[in-house]
Parts: structure tokens; C-alpha cells; sequence
């Protein structure tokens, strides 16, 4: 794999570090400061919320002035997000800390592009390769996270302001690293080209770029809506630790990156669909054992199972994606991909505490299951299609 990869790799790990950080510390930040117990999760699902908004201006910022640029003015936004929650909670300012949720997602959506950054990079036979390498990035920044994160705790004299600190100096350590990153020629040649390609309808007719879009946003929705309300619930419903709810978040994203180490590989063996459809196979399994205790196993467990159902489909839709499009096509359907795929998280998310405070626990779990269901049957019907038309 080329220098390209590696760079953005470290760009991810260190970028990514602030997101568990938010993960982690959102919801019960939230719980200290919301005015009301359903909005406890809310700074969390306004970065997610942050990602969606970002998403379509981000992606036409790149295609106009190219990636380095907007990788390098994302990291220093990411760095004025953490600032401000430290000043929201040093404040006791519920909204404040929310719309630094939103300002740090917007960082969030920047950093996201980094996969499709190290994709063109390489030769079409590497991509699925190099894109998991980089979320591999994710795996450091799953260790980085939480422990910056506890650390910070009592760092200064407000509770968690230090933990926001943490989260802007690593975002620009980012910074620093990105200073070296270079577009190849052909993306610069790329970005300046009138060049406007199919129109978005025709794109869309194919119902391989749905399994990819779909694929993204249910892998990334139902992650999100059990990742939300499990710190909450184990903190504040099921009184465990800290210390044991960081461990588990912790185990969950190292879960969510680790796969990546090989799941390139798999894909290149196995193929796209065993992929995703191994990942759904993890998404049941999440909710069978979350449903059956509320130990810290069960949690434990439960977590693990669904950052390796989130790893699969999100890499094989990721990778089934570029099939669906012209190199000139690129910045746009990846918008489009994108938008879909961060808002259904969005609503997710926002979704998660209200569900938990409404309904409970295993209800939240339960409504997870007829999507799981959908984009069986999405799968299945690509795949008779396929079949069909080879055969005719």
C-alpha cells in the first residue's frame, strides 16, 4: 500500500480519536446538563446531525478547491468544536454543548472522505483494500479516545471540560500530519474538469448502487441507535461504572476497526455480498444478546458483535460503491451516498434517547430487527436480478 494510505491512516487515527471522546462522555454530559431526561442524548446525536449537514457542501468544497484543503480546514474545525464544548460545560450551557455536537460532526463528515481519498489513490484492484486500511485508523483512535477521555476527566476543575481539550489538541495533531498529504495529479485534474457526466436519475436506476447506498445507511443507522443509548443505559439505568461503560465502548469501536485488518482481504476472497450479509448475521446476534442480561458481559458482548456487523457492511458498501460510477461522477455520487447514509444515522441517533426514556431498553433493540430484514430482502432481489440477466 503507497504513502498516500498510510498518511491518511494516521490523518484517520488521529481524527477519529475525538469522536469516542464524544461517544463516551455526550449522553452523560448530556444527562448532567439537559433539562429534561429525553434530551440527554441529544449532543450526541447532533454530531451525527452535524455529519448529514456537511456532508453535500464538504464533498462540493472538494471537488472545486481539492481534498488537501478541506482536510486541513476540517481538522481545525474539529480543533474550535472541542474548545467550545470545554467553554459549554464550564458554563453549565445545555445548547451550547449541543451546537458544539453539530460543529464537531461537521469536522466528522471531512474526516469520512479520507476513505474515498486513499481509494483513488491506488489502483481499482487495491480499493476495498486501501479503504479498510484507512478506517484501520479508527482502531487507534478507539484506544486514543476513551483513555484522553478519562484522562481529561478531572483535568481541569469542571468535570470533562479537560476531556474536550484533549479532543482539539488531537485534532491538530491531525492537522500537522495533513500538511503532507498530496492529491495525485489525476484527482487535480479531476477537480478541474467541466466534464459533467450522467445525470443523477440515470445513476440511480441501478439497483447495485442502492444495495451500496442502503447497505451504508442501515449499516451505519442501527450501529448508532444501540452505540447512543448503551452508555446511558449502562450508566444511569443499569448503574454501572465508568470506568466499566469506557471499557465497553472502547471494546465496541476497537470492534467496529480491527476487522479491517482483513476484511479488504475477505472481500477480495469471498466477494462483496457474503460480506454484508455476514455483517446482518453479527446485527442479529447483537440484539439476541443483548436481550438475554443486563451484566456487563452482555454488554460487553452485545457491543463487539455489532462494531463487527457495522465493519462489514459499511466496507462492502464502501467498496460496492465506486462500481456504481464514472470517475467524473465521483464527488457527487459520493455526496449523494453519503447524505443518505449520515442522515439516517442522524435520525437515529436522535432517535435513541427518546426510544430508551419512551420504551426501554429492549424495545429500542427490538425495532432494530424489520431493517435488518429490509436490506436482506434488497440483497436477495439484487442478486435474483443478476442472476437473471446473466442467464438470459
Amino acid at each position: 500500500m503507497n504513502k498516500t494510505v498510510w498518511l491518511l491512516t494516521l490523518a484517520q487515527a488521529l481524527a477519529m480519536s475525538a469522536t469516542p471522546i464524544m461517544v463516551l462522555l455526550g449522553g452523560i454530559v448530556g444527562a448532567q446538563l439537559s433539562p429534561t431526561p429525553e434530551l440527554a442524548t441529544l449532543p450526541l446525536a447532533l454530531t451525527v446531525v452535524g455529519v448529514a449537514l456537511t456532508v453535500i457542501p464538504a464533498s462540493r468544497l472538494m471537488r472545486r478547491y481539492g481534498r488537501r484543503l478541506v482536510f486541513l480546514l476540517g481538522s481545525l474545525w474539529g480543533a474550535g468544536s472541542g474548545l467550545l464544548a470545554m467553554a459549554a460545560i464550564q458554563a453549565s450551557h445545555f445548547w451550547l454543548f449541543c451546537f458544539s455536537g453539530i460543529m464537531l460532526g461537521g469536522a466528522a463528515s471531512i474526516v469520512l472522505q479520507y476513505r474515498f481519498a486513499a481509494m483513488e489513490a491506488v489502483p481499482v484492484t487495491q480499493a476495498a483494500k486501501a479503504a479498510s486500511r484507512v478506517l484501520l485508523g479508527g482502531l487507534a483512535a478507539a484506544i486514543i479516545g476513551p483513555e484522553l477521555a478519562v484522562f481529561g476527566e478531572s483535568l481541569l476543575t469542571t468535570r470533562f471540560a479537560g476531556a474536550f481539550m484533549m479532543l482539539s489538541l488531537i485534532c491538530l495533531a491531525s492537522f500537522v500530519v495533513l500538511l503532507f498529504y498530496r492529491e495525485p495529479e489525476s484527482l487535480q485534474d479531476e477537480s478541474s474538469s467541466r466534464e459533467a457526466g450522467r445525470p443523477l436519475p440515470e445513476i440511480l436506476s441501478s439497483p447495485m448502487i442502492w444495495v451500496a447506498i442502503l447497505g451504508g445507511m442501515l449499516g451505519y443507522a442501527l450501529m448508532s441507535l444501540i452505540m447512543t443509548a448503551t452508555p446511558l443505559h449502562m450508566h444511569h439505568h443499569g448503574s454501572h461504572s465508568l470506568a466499566d461503560t469506557k471499557w465497553v465502548i472502547q471494546s465496541h469501536i476497537i470492534a467496529m476497526y480491527l476487522p479491517s485488518l482483513f476484511s479488504g482481504w475477505l472481500i477480495a476472497r469471498l466477494g462483496i455480498v457474503p460480506m454484508m450479509l455476514a455483517g446482518l448475521v453479527a446485527y442479529l446476534a447483537t440484539v439476541v444478546m443483548a436481550l438475554s442480561g443486563s451484566g456487563l458481559l452482555n454488554y460487553w458482548s452485545a457491543l463487539v458483535l455489532l462494531g463487527i456487523g457495522w465493519n462489514f457492511l459499511f466496507v462492502g458498501a464502501t467498496a460496492l460503491l465506486p462500481n456504481c460510477y464514472r470517475p467524473v461522477e465521483k464527488f457527487r455520487v459520493q455526496a449523494f451516498n453519503d447524505s443518505f447514509v449520515f442522515s439516517a444515522q442522524a435520525v437515529a441517533s436522535l432517535s435513541a434517547g427518546w426510544l430508551l426514556h419512551s420504551f426501554g431498553w429492549q424495545t429500542l433493540l427490538l425495532s432494530t430487527l424489520p431493517f435488518i430484514g429490509m436490506l436482506l430482502i434488497v440483497i436477495a432481489s439484487w442478486q435474483w436480478r443478476q442472476r437473471a440477466v446473466s442467464q438470459a
